[in-house]
């Protein structure tokens, strides 16, 4: 039988000791970032709930995720804003809500209540609660302000509880809308979602937003990220001067 000793020795024997050996680090990559015309071009091939996620992820700097996951009672358009629960990190944060986006969202989700009336009237209208909530209130999964702002078209059966509910919509249905709306308005950039997140960031900081702001609005804790983004900035002022 192999003692602890006997292993090390077997292994040492084929691979050798592994001594001052560093975790490979991948390397930085410059984030893509499109200018302000580019996103007008993109925007003007986006339509319908596309149209609408897009304007949240350039408007309001939310990932992806972030986007689907929201939920009714996480938008205020008193004070234009929006409240992103639990994003990267498990942390929480407020972000704008963007001015031009407020009236299409009122719009929509007006649909989107419509719809979540006519499933509770068919004996659904339930949605996912995160945590412990649906334990503590078994209810309140039926009511309007913890419904999905963006929910999917159709029911489904969640594999979590085997319960039929509508889900938030998928978010291939937006990363698909995006590639089509990149490739027709003629960008060549390999721009994705979060291209516009990145974008968000940028165009903060080129209308005089400071770092730190920007930074609370992504939801960034280390510094050094949001400064990729001003990084590249100064890129493209030192290349638009010398052009």
């Amino acid at each position: 039988m192999y003692t602890c000793s006997d292993r090390e020795a077997t292994r040492a024997l084929y691979i050798g000791w592994l001594h001052q050996v560093e975790r490979a680090k991948r390397p930085a990559r410059l984030p893509i970032v499109l200018t302000k015309d580019e996103v007008r071009r993109l925007f003007a091939h986006l339509h319908g709930t596309n149209r609408l996620m897009a304007g949240l992820l350039y408007g309001s700097g939310l990932r992806l995720m972030e986007c689907m996951r929201l939920r009714v009672k996480d938008l205020d358009f008193g004070y234009l804003r929006v409240t992103v629960r639990d994003g990267k990190g498990g942390k929480d944060r407020i972000t704008m809500l963007p001015v031009n986006a407020a009236k299409p969202l009122e719009r929509h989700l007006q649909k989107v209540k419509a719809q979540h009336e006519q499933d509770l009237e068919d004996g659904f209208g339930g949605v996912y609660l995160p945590d412990a909530l649906e334990q503590k209130y078994p209810n309140a999964g039926r009511e309007w302000m913890w419904q999905y702002v963006f929910p999917s078209p159709r029911l489904s059966i969640d594999p979590r509880t085997g319960i039929r509910r509508r889900h938030h919509v998928e978010e291939s249905s937006l990363q698909l809308g995006i590639k089509r709306a990149v490739r027709a308005s003629g960008i060549q950039k390999p721009a994705t979602c979060h291209t516009l997140r990145h974008s968000f960031a940028t165009h903060l900081l080129e209308n005089g937003y400071d770092i730190r702001t920007v930074q609370e609005l992504l939801g960034h804790s280390p510094r050094e990220i949001t400064e990729t983004h001003a990084k590249v900035l100064l890129r493209l002022c030192l290349a638009f001067a010398k052009g």
